[in-house]
C-alpha cells in the first residue's frame, strides 16, 4: 500500500531566531533577581497576630484595655477619655528577631495625651531595637532591655529634634566614647503637628546602628552592651551587664501618646551569600548559607 506524501514544511531561519530569543528572555525573567531588594510588611494592614503586648504590671499578651489596636488599615495607640496612666507603660513586639536589617516606619502623632501622662511623653514613642526576648521580661518591668530609635513630636512650643536615641538597660559607643546617660538628641529638625514621618533605621548587629530621616543620619553609634540603667522590673537572669547586644527584637511603644502607624517594615540584611543560589542577595551583609536554595 503506498502511503500518502507528507510534504515538510521548512520553518524559516529568522522564525527560530525569534522563538529562541523569547524563550532565553523567559528563563531570564524566571530567574530572582539578586539586587531586588526583599522588603517585609511587619505589619500586615489588618490585625496583629504577628505581634505581642506586654504592659507593665500584666502578662505578657494582655492587650491593656485594648490600648493597641488596628483600624482603617492603620496600627494605632489609643486611650480611652477616662483611661488614666498609672505606670502601666506597654510594647508591642514583632514575633522575630533580627541582627542584620534595615527598618522602616511611617507614622503620625495624633489627639492629646492620655491623663496622668508624663510631661516628657507628650507626643512621644519609639521604636525598639534589638529588644529582649519578651518571654524574659519581668512583670513589673517597664522597658526591655533594647535601644530606642525615639519618635518624637513637635509640642507646639519648643524644638524637639526626632530620632533621638535612648538607652533602657544598655549602654553604648558614640565616637570612640562610651555612652552611659539615658537619652541624646539627634540632630534632626523638629517634625510638629500630625504629619506622616518616614523614619528608617540601619543596624548591623552591634557593629553600627544609624538613625535616618529624609535620608540623612542624625544618629549613630557602636558597641551597645547590657548596662546602665532607666530600666525597672527585669529578672537577673536576663541583665548580664557588659554582654554586647547583637540581635533582638522590634517593638513600639505605648507611653501615653496616642499615634498612627501606616507602615512598617524591614530588609533583612543577613542570608544566603552564595552566588550559586537561587534565593543569593547582592545587598546581604552577613552570611547565613543555611538557608541557600539550590
Amino acid at each position: 500500500m503506498k502511503h500518502p506524501t507528507t510534504k515538510h514544511f521548512k520553518i524559516p531561519s529568522l522564525i527560530l531566531f525569534f522563538i529562541a530569543a523569547i524563550f532565553l528572555n523567559s528563563c531570564e525573567t524566571s530567574q530572582p533577581n539578586p539586587d531586588k531588594e526583599e522588603w517585609v510588611e511587619l505589619f500586615n494592614g489588618s490585625d496583629m497576630k504577628q505581634w505581642t503586648p506586654k504592659f507593665t504590671g500584666f502578662e505578657l499578651g494582655n492587650n491593656y484595655k485594648n490600648r493597641f489596636r488596628v483600624k482603617d488599615s492603620l496600627l494605632s495607640v489609643r486611650y480611652a477619655e477616662k483611661d488614666t496612666f498609672n505606670g502601666d507603660f506597654g510594647h508591642l513586639y514583632y514575633n522575630q528577631k533580627f541582627s542584620h536589617y534595615r527598618l522602616k516606619a511611617v507614622y503620625r502623632f495624633v489627639g492629646q495625651q492620655m491623663t496622668g501622662g508624663p510631661g516628657w511623653a507628650v507626643r512621644n514613642n519609639g521604636l525598639m531595637l534589638h529588644c529582649q526576648d519578651p518571654a524574659t521580661l519581668g512583670l513589673d518591668q517597664d522597658f526591655p532591655i533594647s535601644l530606642e530609635l525615639q519618635l518624637l513630636g513637635g509640642d507646639g512650643v519648643n524644638e524637639r529634634t526626632n530620632a533621638n536615641l535612648c538607652t533602657p538597660g544598655t549602654n553604648v559607643v558614640l565616637g570612640d566614647t562610651l555612652f552611659t546617660p539615658h537619652c541624646i538628641n539627634s540632630t534632626s529638625k523638629t517634625y510638629p503637628g500630625d504629619q506622616w514621618v518616614e523614619v528608617e533605621a540601619l543596624v548591623l548587629g552591634d557593629s553600627l546602628i544609624q538613625h535616618i530621616l529624609d535620608g540623612e543620619v542624625v544618629m549613630e553609634y557602636r558597641k551597645p552592651t547590657i548596662g546602665g540603667g532607666s530600666v525597672a522590673g527585669y529578672k537577673e537572669s536576663a541583665y548580664r551587664e557588659g554582654t554586647p547586644v547583637k540581635e533582638g527584637f522590634i517593638a513600639i511603644q505605648a507611653e501615653t501618646a496616642p499615634i498612627d502607624f501606616k507602615s512598617i517594615q524591614v530588609l533583612n540584611l543577613e542570608g544566603c551569600m552564595d552566588k550559586k543560589a537561587k534565593n543569593y542577595k547582592s545587598y546581604y551583609v552577613k552570611a547565613d548559607n543555611t538557608t541557600c536554595e539550590y
